[in-house]
């Protein structure tokens, strides 16, 4: 058996450039039924946290038959919802409060691993969600956590915020804490075979659009930017052989692989206008985050374009990935890379314009507003504030059918 600890650190390509961040990273099909071996290592009493959709697909129960063959005590909350609220992660935390949990193990999408993280801060440290909305709010450091991802998009496998909505408003609360980083993520390609293929497009298209933005962010820095490279690359070669294989586990255990770079690249730099600009779509018209996402990304990656040095790395992204000839010149590799970004889009068959989305003219300034508020933009290489972002919804209909 295998001796995990928490020390342990992630061996390449996550550890690179004296990264200070510790994770252990197991990548490979079938590697989800080595949890039990894991988990002994950190706990005997595990939170399972999922939701009804991936019950349904069967991975959670073959997660618990790992758990109870390694001597590991049990219980299951299956009641995520997409975009998980604070009365969510109160919920979970209070049905698990009296079952003596020491480590808590996610299985799913973003939002169920996120909802294990909220849960986490409240077994940890009581009180609401709320209380935690901002970095290191915790006073008492989080019960280790097993990530499983399902999907390979949000890259909260490998990120230590949980995004939280507020009941009340539907504002995202982001929820950080150093010790809420899973201490182990296990990328099983053979997880993913169950997603609609719509979710699959979806999610690989926020996953490219993490690479885009936490690659020019104000908070850029050679870790982060190793990650976006890797994670763009990975993710630009291998989800169209997704979408027309989707039984081909190479290339989804690439796709996989890369949304993790992505989710790496966040944690190291955090994201921008993209998906300040995303998130009110999802908040206030329903939109799935990633075709909120992947709606508002040429745009701004089109803004951005005027900041010289993000010009500059959209350029080396684009040459890296092969998108672009290595002796291009960076407004030409930017071009070709901006059409790639919506072609991929109208491959997967994700909305182009807004009022697809059930937006007006008439609704822009709000959005524009509370996208301005959103914690993402103010990362965003240039400036934005609610006039610039108005701006920018209004030119998305420039981006689409290119």
């Amino acid at each position: 058996m295998t001796e995990v600890t928490s020390e342990e650190k992630l061996g390449a390509p996550f550890y690179q450039l004296g990264d200070p961040l510790k994770q252990r990273l197991e990548f490979g099909a079938k590697c989800s039924q080595r949890v039990g071996e894991f988990a002994k290592a950190l706990g005997s009493h595990a939170l399972v946290v999922t939701d009804p959709g991936i019950m349904a697909a069967g991975h959670p129960q073959k997660i618990l038959d790992a758990l109870h063959q390694a001597g590991i005590k049990t219980f299951l909350f299956d009641g995520s919802v997409e975009n998980p609220s604070d009365s969510t992660v109160q919920e979970c935390a209070f049905k698990a409060k009296s079952m003596g949990v020491d480590l808590i193990i996610g299985v799913g999408g973003g939002s169920s691993l996120d909802t294990a993280k909220g849960a986490n801060f409240i077994l940890t440290n009581g009180g609401s969600i709320k209380d935690y909305w901002g970095v290191r709010k915790a006073k008492i450091p989080l019960l280790p956590m097993i990530a499983i991802p399902t999907t390979a998009g949000t890259g909260s496998e490998c990120q230590s915020y949980a995004l939280i909505s507020d009941d009340q408003t539907n504002r995202k609360m982001a929820c950080g804490d150093p010790s809420a980083l899973p201490r182990i993520t296990l990328l099983d390609p053979e997880l993913t075979l169950s997603q609609p293929m719509s979710v699959c497009m979806a999610t690989a298209m926020d996953a490219l659009a993490h690479t885009l933005e936490s690659a020019v962010t104000t908070k850029r820095n050679p870790s982060s930017h190793y990650h976006a490279l890797q994670g763009f690359s990975l993710l630009v070669r291998n989800m169209e052989q997704v979408w027309q294989g989707p039984n081909n586990l190479d290339a989804r255990g690439a796709v996989l692989l890369g949304a993790a770079h992505a989710g790496a690249a966040i944690e190291r730099s955090m994201l921008g206008a993209a998906h300040a600009l995303a998130n009110p779509l999802t908040a206030k018209k329903g939109v799935i985050h990633g075709q909120a996402v992947s709606l508002t990304l040429p745009a701004v990656m089109a803004y951005n374009r005027e900041h010289s040095s993000s010009l500059h790395i959209y350029a080396e992204m684009a040459k890296v990935a092969g998108i672009s000839e290595s002796g291009s010149s960076d407004n030409d590799a930017f071009d070709q890379l901006l059409s790639k970004v919506i072609r991929l889009r109208k491959t997967a068959g994700l909305p182009e314009l807004l009022n697809a989305v059930g937006c007006q003219d008439l609704d822009l300034e709000e959005l524009a507003q509370d996208a301005s508020e959103q914690w993402t933009a103010a990362f965003n290489p240039r400036k934005v504030g609610a006039p610039e972002l108005l701006r920018i919804y209004h030119s998305i209909k420039d981006y689409a059918n290119k």
